[in-house]
């Protein structure tokens, strides 16, 4: 009898999840946020000066998923509570019953002791160590402290998603500098009015749950000015590794234009040209960063051809 239960116990234990079951689980991970951060950290990695084994390379952006992945896991966590009563985040695995919260937190803690050790093991300390304050920033600063407790949540909150090109960065050269500063600065000007895009059409949404958005707390007209002051202060830092010498005309061209297209966007939605103009500003504004940060490799590859 022992051993037929062991044989059931066994069977049950090699049975594949369900395919709905594995979705939920990458749903934890929030992919489509990975994305940018996968692509970010990997062009801080391609653009550092020196070199890395392909191979290593791979490790060190597969680091900055899992991390990335990781710390989504302990948002949706925390935030179980918030989410079910969104439009936008009430289909979300735990809210919607598919996977159990205790679940979502273990997985987070076990990807993020991963990830950062593969990092420190594989790659090196300094890589490992930004690794580590993200994940840290993310989940205790913005997700438990910054998001229910200030409108200044997106601002100070989104120095977490600005890590991935100066961990890529580190991977190389083992160190930080003025390029992978400027790199994190990029990102961190760009968050708020990105953000605060989404905010804009949500606004109802983080109302009904307390979570006090500048929309929700200052007003849209209030939001839509801070929208136009972030943008235009993105413009210049936008120019940085230009200055630095890191990167030339392709590059510099492209930040001119697709920059002052973000402009004419926020300049649209402070005017009120359209119903729309939230949609299509924070639509544009995942566009431009990833053409802006393509635009970084393209300017150092081509510059390195010609050479």
């Amino acid at each position: 009898m022992t051993k037929q239960v062991a044989d059931q116990t066994l069977a049950l234990s090699t049975v594949p999840l369900p395919i709905s079951e594995v979705r939920d689980y990458i749903a934890l991970l929030k992919p489509g946020v990975m994305t940018l951060v996968v692509f970010t950290g990997a062009v801080g990695l391609l653009i550092a000066p020196g070199s890395i084994h392909p191979f290593l390379g791979l490790v060190a952006i597969a680091c900055i998923a899992v991390a990335s992945g990781a710390a989504a896991s302990i948002n949706m966590w925390y935030d179980r509570d918030i989410d079910q009563h969104m439009k936008r985040t009430q289909n979300r695995p735990i809210p919607a019953g598919r996977v159990e919260a205790d679940e979502a937190l273990s997985l987070g803690i076990a990807l993020s002791i991963v990830s950062v050790t593969v990092m420190a093991v594989a790659i090196n300390l300094v890589a490992a160590a930004l690794l580590a304050v993200s994940i840290a920033f993310y989940v205790f600063i913005y997700t438990m402290w910054l998001k229910r407790s200030t409108p200044q949540n997106i601002v100070i909150g989104g120095a977490a998603g600005a890590f991935p090109p100066m961990i890529g960065w580190a991977s190389v050269t083992g160190g930080i500098d003025i390029n992978s500063i400027a790199l994190f600065l990029i990102i961190f000007m760009w968050t708020p009015p990105h953000f605060w895009a989404l905010a804009l059409f949500r606004c109802g949404d983080y109302a009904k749950v307390g979570v006090p958005m500048m929309p929700v707390v200052a007003g849209e007209a209030a939001t839509k000015k801070q929208m136009l002051i972030y943008t235009i202060l993105l413009l210049p830092v936008t120019f940085i590794p230009v200055a630095t010498g890191l990167l030339g005309v392709i590059y510099g061209a492209t930040a001119a234009l697709t920059g002052l297209w973000f402009l004419r966007h926020a300049v649209r939605v402070l005017r009120n040209v359209e119903e729309r103009a939230p949609h299509k500003m924070f639509g544009y504004s995942i566009l431009y960063l990833f053409v802006l940060f393509g635009a970084m490799v393209a300017d150092v590859f081509l510059n390195g051809f010609i050479a």
